[in-house]
């Protein structure tokens, strides 16, 4: 069984560097990344990029946020727009896995109104809970449209042969999860949050907040564990990183 990978830039976002490493000062401009995962039983997508509202009313939509996110988003960074590089459309998409409900993560959700979402029940429950919407700068436009949503808990192999399993990697959020693909060439983590840079595994750096230190600090230990077994790490946010990774519309080997 041969899987393919396809990594997608959605978009960008300026930031405090200490915001995302604590202790760090000055700016930094990251990649947006979504990732499309063709297995013979389906096509999973790895995360949804920004709101398309974005592209007309950043404020508007993102609200507060944008005091720390600046986004840089066009027409051709939506990760529907992305797929058509790959010659496909929203429809082809048979499941979102989503790893935590974050705007620039689950921001596209509304790009596939039909496509069932996979996420940890312990996400979604504080998504629809008021006070952690506010604690962990979730915005409910993004996610609360009305499609199917699967609850998991804990690993969930989502086609049942350990090639694409959700995992998670609790503490940036209630629920945040990773997906642990299996290629021919060897195993990859996709770490989304977990883990921005090569820089926060290297040095176990946190960023200045999340919900739940410690379990962030525990997640960066596993990764650096499976990372010295030989799985390869693909960081969530680190711009140096991205520059080595293949695009689309070629596939990672």
């Amino acid at each position: 069984m041969t899987l393919r990978l396809h990594a997608m830039t959605c978009g960008w976002l300026t930031a405090p560097l200490g915001l995302l490493l604590e202790g760090e000062s000055g700016e930094i401009r990251i990649p947006v990344p979504c990732y499309l995962i063709d297995h013979p039983k389906g096509k999973v997508l790895f995360d949804s990029g920004l709101n398309a509202a974005v592209l007309d009313d950043a404020n508007g939509h993102l609200g507060y946020l944008t005091r720390y996110f600046q986004p840089d988003l066009d027409e051709q960074d939506l990760v529907a727009r992305q797929l058509e590089a790959i010659d496909l459309g929203v429809r082809d998409i048979d499941c979102l896995v989503t790893s935590h409900l974050h705007f620039d993560h689950a921001g596209g959700h509304s790009q596939f109104p039909n496509t069932p979402t996979i996420i940890q029940r312990r996400e979604w429950e504080a998504g629809a809970d008021d006070d952690l919407i506010a604690a962990n700068g979730y915005i409910a436009a993004d996610y609360s449209l009305g499609q199917d949503v699967i609850q998991v808990d804990g690993e969930h192999d989502v086609f049942g042969d350990g090639a694409i399993v959700c995992v998670p990697t609790f503490g940036h959020t209630p629920g945040h999860q990773s997906l642990r693909v299996r290629l021919e060439s060897g195993v990859v983590i996709l770490a989304a949050d977990a883990c921005y840079f090569r820089h926060s595994l290297e040095a176990l750096r946190l960023p200045k907040t999340g919900h739940d230190r410690d379990a962030m600090r525990e997640t960066l230990l596993r990764l650096r564990e499976l990372q010295a077994r030989g799985v390869r790490i693909f960081y969530g946010h680190d711009p140096d990183f991205w520059k080595e990774l293949t695009r689309v519309p070629a596939p990672i080997t």
